[in-house]
């Protein structure tokens, strides 16, 4: 198989369009329709429908994907590996980050590296931790930095890079503000704003605050969102406390929080480029 057609059948399926594909890959939409047509040729099998708008996987494009990938991570694999002898620091580092490390944490850091490091091509993409942890898993990505899963829940290289404390967060008018003293069963009481279920932050959340139950107003993943609408008083949350304005933090509940491990995940059986290295070296400085 060509390795062209593979990376453009890749980028199709993660797209879901022949024209975005086009568009990623730097190359027209007749390009690509021919890459894909020379593999379906090849397979004497038919990888996509395309009806209307839609463009989907068919069942032989479906197995065809797992191995796909797999083989692009290992050719990739096998340049980074030779690369390395050189010992030069350059080529490509696929980074995934989540929305909150990324503006808050990685501006400097990323920095420092494109000034120390200019022949490296930072291919950098925002998505939730629990993406990023997959798509490292799936050869996607080679780094993210995510708030980290649970230990003994994954087989990724966890490094520990920072921590968050996240504490009660409510406006100066809302009730709670207003309350003697603030314990579960007080939290209990009044519409929370937090991180959707099935996150690493929210299962964190349930696990050690232990609410005999939990009426939440919103479930969103950006933390700016959940911010937004303490302010107005739409209900409590928890929020990072090196990034929330002291009114916003009710004296009553200061005790009222807790910790999560914020760093970096990779792939133990994947051979790290120098990039990579160089980028985890400069993280744990700063």
């Amino acid at each position: 198989m060509n390795i062209i057609d593979l990376q453009a059948f890749i980028t199709v399926a993660e797209h879901k369009s022949f024209s975005l594909a086009a568009d990623t890959l730097y190359l027209t939409q007749p390009a690509v329709s021919k890459r894909i047509a020379a593999l379906e040729q090849e397979l004497g099998s038919k990888l996509f429908d395309r009806i209307g708008r839609s463009t989907s996987l068919t069942e032989a494009g479906r197995s065809l994907q797992q191995h796909a990938q797999r083989i692009l991570t290992e050719v990739e694999d096998s340049r980074r590996a030779i690369a390395n002898l050189e010992n030069e620091i350059k080529g490509q580092l696929k980074l995934a980050t989540s929305h909150h490390i990324g503006l808050h944490r990685l501006p400097n850091v990323l920095k420092k590296f494109i000034q120390q490091y200019p022949d490296v091509q930072l291919d950098l993409s925002f998505m939730d931790s629990e993406q990023g942890c997959r798509a490292v898993e799936q050869g996607e990505q080679e780094l993210a930095l995510i708030t980290l899963p649970p230990a003994g829940s994954t087989s990724l290289e966890i490094i520990q890079t920072w921590t968050d404390r996240l504490v009660l967060t409510v406006s100066p008018n809302h009730p709670l503000a207003k309350e003697k003293q603030i314990t579960a069963e007080v939290l209990a009481r009044y519409p929370a704003i937090l991180p959707a279920r099935g996150t690493y932050t929210r299962d964190l959340i349930d696990q050690q605050l232990q609410l005999p139950s939990i009426n939440t107003k919103l479930e969103t993943h950006y933390l700016e969102t959940i911010k937004m609408m303490v302010t107005v008083g739409m209900g409590w949350s928890l929020w990072p406390d090196n990034m929330i304005e002291d009114e916003l933090k009710p004296k009553q509940g200061r005790h009222i929080g807790i910790e999560r491990k914020l760093g970096i995940v990779r792939h133990p059986q994947r051979t790290p480029s120098n990039a990579a290295k160089a980028f985890i070296k400069l993280v744990q400085q700063n």
